[in-house]
């Protein structure tokens, strides 16, 4: 697969179901992802305009896989968390109409950029 590191530092949090989105949510939009669930509301958003009494996780970088991907494409998550997977690299998934992300904690970055490159993926 050709990955690409999308630029900033992201934050992955974690707020109650009933709330509604946050204003601040909108404020840089390189990369967002919103999710309701009935157990949460949880977010992937630039670090920079996360509150401080939010709970969340900061320092998280995000890979993107070039696609569009088709649908019928099987494994392609498989193929790039199995090899971080055995590295002990955590990661946190996403995946989109076009394509799938992988979040990382950025410290982790080099090792899973090596890693990942020995398993035969590209960086554009």
């Amino acid at each position: 697969m050709i990955l690409s590191i999308v630029p900033g530092t992201f934050a992955i949090c974690r707020l109650s179901p009933t709330q509604d989105i946050p204003p601040w949510v909108w404020q840089r939009k390189a990369f967002l992802s919103v999710t309701y669930t009935e157990d949460e509301l949880s977010i992937v958003c630039s670090v920079e305009v996360v509150p401080v009494d939010i709970q969340c996780e900061r320092d998280w970088v995000v890979l993107k896989v070039q696609g569009p991907l088709d649908f019928s494409l099987t494994g392609i998550l498989s193929s790039l968390v199995s090899p971080l997977a055995a590295h002990n690299i955590a990661i946190f998934a996403l995946s989109t109409f076009d394509t799938d992300y992988i979040l990382l904690k950025k410290m982790a970055l080099p090792q899973a950029k090596a890693v990942l490159e020995q398993n035969g993926h590209t960086f554009h």
